[in-house]
Protein backbone atom coordinates (compact mmCIF):
# COMPACT_ATOMS: atom_id res chain seq x y z
CA UNK A 1 0.00 0.00 0.00
CA UNK A 2 1.26 3.46 -0.92
CA UNK A 3 1.85 5.90 1.94
CA UNK A 4 0.84 9.53 2.29
CA UNK A 5 1.29 12.17 4.97
CA UNK A 6 -1.24 14.29 6.83
CA UNK A 7 1.06 17.08 7.95
CA UNK A 8 3.71 14.88 9.64
CA UNK A 9 1.47 11.84 10.21
CA UNK A 10 2.23 8.96 7.82
CA UNK A 11 -0.72 6.77 6.85
CA UNK A 12 -1.79 4.41 4.09
CA UNK A 13 -2.87 6.30 0.96
CA UNK A 14 -6.41 5.02 1.49
CA UNK A 15 -7.81 4.47 4.97
CA UNK A 16 -10.87 2.69 6.29
CA UNK A 17 -13.91 4.57 7.53
CA UNK A 18 -15.29 2.30 10.25
CA UNK A 19 -18.59 4.06 11.02
CA UNK A 20 -20.75 1.84 8.84
CA UNK A 21 -19.70 -1.29 10.72
CA UNK A 22 -21.65 -0.11 13.75
CA UNK A 23 -24.09 2.57 12.68
CA UNK A 24 -26.09 4.32 9.97
CA UNK A 25 -26.07 1.68 7.23
CA UNK A 26 -28.35 -1.01 8.56
CA UNK A 27 -27.97 -3.25 11.57
CA UNK A 28 -24.48 -3.27 13.11
CA UNK A 29 -22.14 -6.12 12.37
CA UNK A 30 -21.60 -8.58 15.18
CA UNK A 31 -18.32 -8.08 17.03
CA UNK A 32 -16.48 -11.10 15.61
CA UNK A 33 -17.34 -10.16 12.02
CA UNK A 34 -16.34 -6.53 12.55
CA UNK A 35 -13.07 -7.42 14.24
CA UNK A 36 -12.17 -9.84 11.45
CA UNK A 37 -12.96 -7.27 8.76
CA UNK A 38 -10.80 -4.58 10.36
CA UNK A 39 -7.88 -6.95 10.86
CA UNK A 40 -8.20 -8.25 7.30
CA UNK A 41 -8.12 -4.64 6.05
CA UNK A 42 -4.86 -4.16 7.91
CA UNK A 43 -3.48 -7.33 6.32
CA UNK A 44 -4.28 -5.75 2.93
CA UNK A 45 -2.22 -2.67 3.83
CA UNK A 46 -4.57 -0.27 5.61
CA UNK A 47 -2.85 1.54 8.47
CA UNK A 48 -5.36 4.39 8.95
CA UNK A 49 -8.65 3.68 10.72
CA UNK A 50 -11.34 6.30 11.34
CA UNK A 51 -13.95 6.15 14.08
CA UNK A 52 -15.76 8.55 16.42
CA UNK A 53 -17.37 8.75 19.81
CA UNK A 54 -20.71 9.45 18.13
CA UNK A 55 -20.71 6.32 15.96
CA UNK A 56 -23.09 4.01 17.73
CA UNK A 57 -22.75 6.03 19.91
CA UNK A 58 -19.66 4.53 21.47
CA UNK A 59 -19.90 1.00 20.02
CA UNK A 60 -17.71 1.74 16.99
CA UNK A 61 -14.80 2.91 19.13
CA UNK A 62 -15.16 -0.26 21.21
CA UNK A 63 -15.10 -2.41 18.06
CA UNK A 64 -12.09 -0.60 16.60
CA UNK A 65 -10.27 -0.80 19.92
CA UNK A 66 -10.77 -4.56 20.17
CA UNK A 67 -9.78 -5.15 16.55
CA UNK A 68 -6.61 -3.08 16.64
CA UNK A 69 -5.35 -3.82 20.15
CA UNK A 70 -3.01 -6.64 19.01
CA UNK A 71 -1.49 -4.43 16.29
CA UNK A 72 -1.79 -1.05 18.01
CA UNK A 73 1.70 0.15 17.18
CA UNK A 74 1.28 -0.68 13.49
CA UNK A 75 -1.74 1.54 12.89
CA UNK A 76 -3.02 5.11 13.12
CA UNK A 77 -6.34 5.59 14.89
CA UNK A 78 -8.44 8.71 14.34
CA UNK A 79 -11.45 9.50 16.51
CA UNK A 80 -13.60 12.54 17.27
CA UNK A 81 -15.20 14.57 20.04
CA UNK A 82 -17.73 17.36 19.82
CA UNK A 83 -21.14 16.18 21.00
CA UNK A 84 -22.84 15.99 24.36
CA UNK A 85 -24.62 12.80 25.44
CA UNK A 86 -27.30 11.76 27.87
CA UNK A 87 -26.52 8.07 28.03
CA UNK A 88 -26.36 7.12 24.38
CA UNK A 89 -28.65 9.95 23.29
CA UNK A 90 -26.85 12.80 21.55
CA UNK A 91 -27.80 16.17 23.06
CA UNK A 92 -26.19 18.53 20.57
CA UNK A 93 -22.84 20.11 19.89
CA UNK A 94 -20.56 20.40 22.92
CA UNK A 95 -16.89 21.31 22.62
CA UNK A 96 -16.46 22.86 26.02
CA UNK A 97 -12.97 22.15 27.39
CA UNK A 98 -14.20 19.90 30.20
CA UNK A 99 -16.31 17.91 27.73
CA UNK A 100 -13.32 17.45 25.44
CA UNK A 101 -11.17 16.17 28.31
CA UNK A 102 -13.84 13.73 29.47
CA UNK A 103 -14.52 12.57 25.92
CA UNK A 104 -10.85 11.82 25.32
CA UNK A 105 -10.48 9.84 28.55
CA UNK A 106 -13.53 7.76 27.65
CA UNK A 107 -12.34 7.24 24.07
CA UNK A 108 -8.95 6.05 25.28
CA UNK A 109 -10.64 3.35 27.38
CA UNK A 110 -12.87 2.18 24.54
CA UNK A 111 -9.98 2.18 22.08
CA UNK A 112 -7.74 0.25 24.49
CA UNK A 113 -4.87 2.65 23.98
CA UNK A 114 -2.83 5.25 25.80
CA UNK A 115 -2.94 7.85 23.00
CA UNK A 116 -5.15 8.96 20.14
CA UNK A 117 -3.12 9.42 16.98
CA UNK A 118 -5.47 11.95 15.39
CA UNK A 119 -8.23 13.68 17.35
CA UNK A 120 -10.83 15.64 15.39
CA UNK A 121 -13.43 18.10 16.52
CA UNK A 122 -16.40 16.33 14.89
CA UNK A 123 -18.32 19.55 14.16
CA UNK A 124 -17.46 23.15 14.92
CA UNK A 125 -19.33 24.36 18.01
CA UNK A 126 -20.47 27.97 17.48
CA UNK A 127 -20.78 28.43 21.24
CA UNK A 128 -17.11 27.67 21.99
CA UNK A 129 -14.30 29.76 20.44
CA UNK A 130 -12.14 27.57 18.26
CA UNK A 131 -9.11 28.98 20.05
CA UNK A 132 -10.39 27.40 23.29
CA UNK A 133 -10.91 24.08 21.53
CA UNK A 134 -7.42 24.14 19.99
CA UNK A 135 -5.91 25.17 23.31
CA UNK A 136 -7.56 22.26 25.10
CA UNK A 137 -6.33 19.79 22.49
CA UNK A 138 -2.86 21.32 22.82
CA UNK A 139 -2.97 20.52 26.54
CA UNK A 140 -3.95 16.93 25.73
CA UNK A 141 -1.08 16.69 23.25
CA UNK A 142 1.33 18.01 25.85
CA UNK A 143 -0.03 15.39 28.28
CA UNK A 144 0.65 12.62 25.77
CA UNK A 145 -3.00 11.58 25.38
CA UNK A 146 -3.26 12.90 21.82
CA UNK A 147 -0.66 13.05 19.05
CA UNK A 148 -2.30 15.19 16.34
CA UNK A 149 -5.23 17.62 16.06
CA UNK A 150 -7.86 17.64 13.34
CA UNK A 151 -11.08 19.45 12.38
CA UNK A 152 -14.17 18.12 10.62
CA UNK A 153 -16.59 20.15 8.50
CA UNK A 154 -14.59 23.30 9.23
CA UNK A 155 -14.34 26.41 7.09
CA UNK A 156 -11.15 28.18 6.03
CA UNK A 157 -11.26 30.91 8.68
CA UNK A 158 -11.81 28.39 11.49
CA UNK A 159 -8.95 26.26 10.22
CA UNK A 160 -6.57 29.23 10.25
CA UNK A 161 -7.64 30.34 13.72
CA UNK A 162 -7.24 26.85 15.15
CA UNK A 163 -3.91 26.29 13.43
CA UNK A 164 -2.52 29.48 14.99
CA UNK A 165 -3.03 27.94 18.45
CA UNK A 166 -2.27 24.26 17.75
CA UNK A 167 -0.98 22.85 14.48
CA UNK A 168 -3.80 21.13 12.60
CA UNK A 169 -2.68 17.88 10.99
CA UNK A 170 -5.83 17.12 8.99
CA UNK A 171 -9.23 18.44 7.99
CA UNK A 172 -12.02 15.92 7.36
CA UNK A 173 -14.79 17.32 5.17
CA UNK A 174 -17.13 15.68 2.74
CA UNK A 175 -15.49 15.60 -0.67
CA UNK A 176 -16.17 13.64 -3.83
CA UNK A 177 -17.05 14.18 -7.46
CA UNK A 178 -20.54 15.22 -6.36
CA UNK A 179 -19.49 17.21 -3.27
CA UNK A 180 -16.80 19.65 -4.36
CA UNK A 181 -17.47 22.66 -2.12
CA UNK A 182 -14.12 22.28 -0.33
CA UNK A 183 -12.26 23.13 -3.53
CA UNK A 184 -13.15 26.82 -3.26
CA UNK A 185 -11.45 27.70 0.05
CA UNK A 186 -10.75 24.72 2.31
CA UNK A 187 -8.39 22.77 0.06
CA UNK A 188 -6.31 25.86 -0.81
CA UNK A 189 -6.12 26.75 2.89
CA UNK A 190 -4.93 23.25 3.75
CA UNK A 191 -2.31 23.42 1.01
CA UNK A 192 -1.14 26.82 2.23
CA UNK A 193 -0.77 25.66 5.84
CA UNK A 194 0.60 22.18 5.14
CA UNK A 195 -2.52 20.44 6.46
CA UNK A 196 -3.66 17.07 5.18
CA UNK A 197 -7.20 16.52 3.91
CA UNK A 198 -9.32 13.45 4.67
CA UNK A 199 -12.50 13.23 2.56
CA UNK A 200 -15.47 11.58 4.21
CA UNK A 201 -17.93 9.82 1.93
CA UNK A 202 -15.46 9.88 -0.99
CA UNK A 203 -17.78 7.54 -2.89
CA UNK A 204 -20.87 9.66 -2.28
CA UNK A 205 -22.43 7.24 0.24
CA UNK A 206 -22.15 4.54 -2.41
CA UNK A 207 -23.74 6.53 -5.23
CA UNK A 208 -20.50 6.89 -7.19
CA UNK A 209 -19.94 3.13 -7.22
CA UNK A 210 -22.77 2.74 -9.70
CA UNK A 211 -24.53 0.21 -7.46
CA UNK A 212 -27.37 2.51 -6.31
CA UNK A 213 -30.29 1.98 -8.65
CA UNK A 214 -32.60 4.69 -9.98
CA UNK A 215 -35.66 4.94 -7.76
CA UNK A 216 -34.06 2.82 -5.05
CA UNK A 217 -35.50 3.12 -1.54
CA UNK A 218 -33.62 2.66 1.71
CA UNK A 219 -34.61 1.10 5.02
CA UNK A 220 -35.27 3.40 7.95
CA UNK A 221 -32.04 2.25 9.66
CA UNK A 222 -30.04 3.36 6.61
CA UNK A 223 -29.04 6.99 7.01
CA UNK A 224 -29.49 7.57 3.29
CA UNK A 225 -33.24 7.31 3.80
CA UNK A 226 -32.97 10.76 5.38
CA UNK A 227 -30.40 12.30 3.01
CA UNK A 228 -31.71 14.77 0.39
CA UNK A 229 -29.59 13.35 -2.43
CA UNK A 230 -31.14 9.90 -1.97
CA UNK A 231 -34.78 10.69 -2.50
CA UNK A 232 -36.13 8.92 -5.58
CA UNK A 233 -36.42 12.25 -7.39
CA UNK A 234 -32.86 13.27 -6.53
CA UNK A 235 -31.43 9.90 -7.56
CA UNK A 236 -33.04 10.27 -10.96
CA UNK A 237 -31.83 13.85 -11.32
CA UNK A 238 -28.27 12.97 -10.25
CA UNK A 239 -27.87 9.96 -12.53
CA UNK A 240 -25.67 11.93 -14.98
CA UNK A 241 -23.03 12.24 -12.25
CA UNK A 242 -22.65 8.51 -11.86
CA UNK A 243 -22.98 7.98 -15.62
CA UNK A 244 -19.86 10.10 -16.02
CA UNK A 245 -17.88 7.92 -13.60
CA UNK A 246 -19.20 4.70 -15.11
CA UNK A 247 -18.24 5.94 -18.59
CA UNK A 248 -14.63 6.63 -17.60
CA UNK A 249 -14.44 3.33 -15.71
CA UNK A 250 -15.59 1.38 -18.75
CA UNK A 251 -12.94 2.95 -20.90
CA UNK A 252 -10.22 2.28 -18.32
CA UNK A 253 -11.50 -1.23 -17.49
CA UNK A 254 -11.62 -0.45 -13.79
CA UNK A 255 -14.56 0.01 -11.44
CA UNK A 256 -16.47 3.29 -10.93
CA UNK A 257 -15.33 3.36 -7.29
CA UNK A 258 -11.72 3.14 -8.41
CA UNK A 259 -12.20 6.04 -10.83
CA UNK A 260 -13.80 8.20 -8.12
CA UNK A 261 -10.98 7.48 -5.66
CA UNK A 262 -8.19 7.76 -8.24
CA UNK A 263 -9.54 11.16 -9.34
CA UNK A 264 -9.47 12.34 -5.75
CA UNK A 265 -5.91 11.15 -5.15
CA UNK A 266 -4.71 13.33 -8.05
CA UNK A 267 -5.94 16.50 -6.35
CA UNK A 268 -3.16 16.57 -3.74
CA UNK A 269 -0.48 14.19 -2.45
CA UNK A 270 -1.86 14.92 1.02
CA UNK A 271 -5.42 13.77 0.41
CA UNK A 272 -6.27 10.47 2.10
CA UNK A 273 -9.84 9.22 1.47
CA UNK A 274 -11.50 6.89 3.98
CA UNK A 275 -14.14 4.85 2.13
CA UNK A 276 -16.05 2.41 4.28
CA UNK A 277 -17.34 -1.05 3.48
CA UNK A 278 -18.63 -4.16 5.18
CA UNK A 279 -17.11 -6.45 2.55
CA UNK A 280 -13.42 -7.25 2.32
CA UNK A 281 -13.72 -7.58 -1.47
CA UNK A 282 -14.90 -3.97 -1.67
CA UNK A 283 -12.10 -2.84 0.62
CA UNK A 284 -9.58 -4.54 -1.68
CA UNK A 285 -11.25 -2.90 -4.69
CA UNK A 286 -10.97 0.52 -3.04
CA UNK A 287 -7.33 0.00 -2.07
CA UNK A 288 -6.48 -0.95 -5.65
CA UNK A 289 -7.59 2.54 -6.70
CA UNK A 290 -4.22 3.80 -5.45
CA UNK A 291 -2.65 2.02 -8.43
CA UNK A 292 -5.05 3.47 -11.01
CA UNK A 293 -3.32 6.26 -12.89
CA UNK A 294 -5.81 8.48 -14.67
CA UNK A 295 -4.47 10.46 -17.61
CA UNK A 296 -4.50 14.24 -17.54
CA UNK A 297 -7.17 14.16 -20.23
CA UNK A 298 -9.36 11.88 -18.12
CA UNK A 299 -8.91 14.08 -15.05
CA UNK A 300 -9.80 17.17 -17.08
CA UNK A 301 -12.81 15.39 -18.53
CA UNK A 302 -14.12 14.49 -15.08
CA UNK A 303 -13.52 18.02 -13.83
CA UNK A 304 -15.17 19.70 -16.78
CA UNK A 305 -18.13 17.36 -17.15
CA UNK A 306 -18.87 17.25 -13.42
CA UNK A 307 -18.58 21.04 -13.14
CA UNK A 308 -21.32 21.34 -15.74
CA UNK A 309 -23.72 19.08 -13.84
CA UNK A 310 -26.21 20.33 -11.28
CA UNK A 311 -26.39 18.10 -8.21
CA UNK A 312 -29.87 17.87 -6.73
CA UNK A 313 -30.21 17.87 -2.93
CA UNK A 314 -28.03 19.18 -0.13
CA UNK A 315 -24.89 17.21 0.63
CA UNK A 316 -24.73 14.86 3.60
CA UNK A 317 -27.65 15.30 5.94
CA UNK A 318 -28.65 18.45 4.10
CA UNK A 319 -27.70 20.49 7.17
CA UNK A 320 -23.94 20.23 6.82
CA UNK A 321 -22.21 23.60 6.78
CA UNK A 322 -18.63 24.80 7.07
CA UNK A 323 -18.29 27.06 10.10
Amino acid sequence: MHKRTLNTLEVSAIGLGCMGLSANYGDPLDTDTGVTLIRDAHDLGVTFFDTAQAYGPFSNETLVGEALAPIRDQVVIATKFGFGFNGTERTGLDSRPDTIRTSVDESLKRLRTDRIDLLYQHRVDPNVPIEDVAGTVKELIDAGKVAHFGLSEAGADTIRRAHAVQSVAAVQNEYSIWARESEAEVLPTCADLGIGFVPWSPLGQGFLTGTVQAGQSFDSNDIRSRFPRFTKEALDANQPVVDLVVDIAGRRQVTPAQVALAWMLTKSPHIVPIPGSRKITRIQENLDAADVQLTLDQIDEIDQRSAGLTVTGGRGSGHETYR
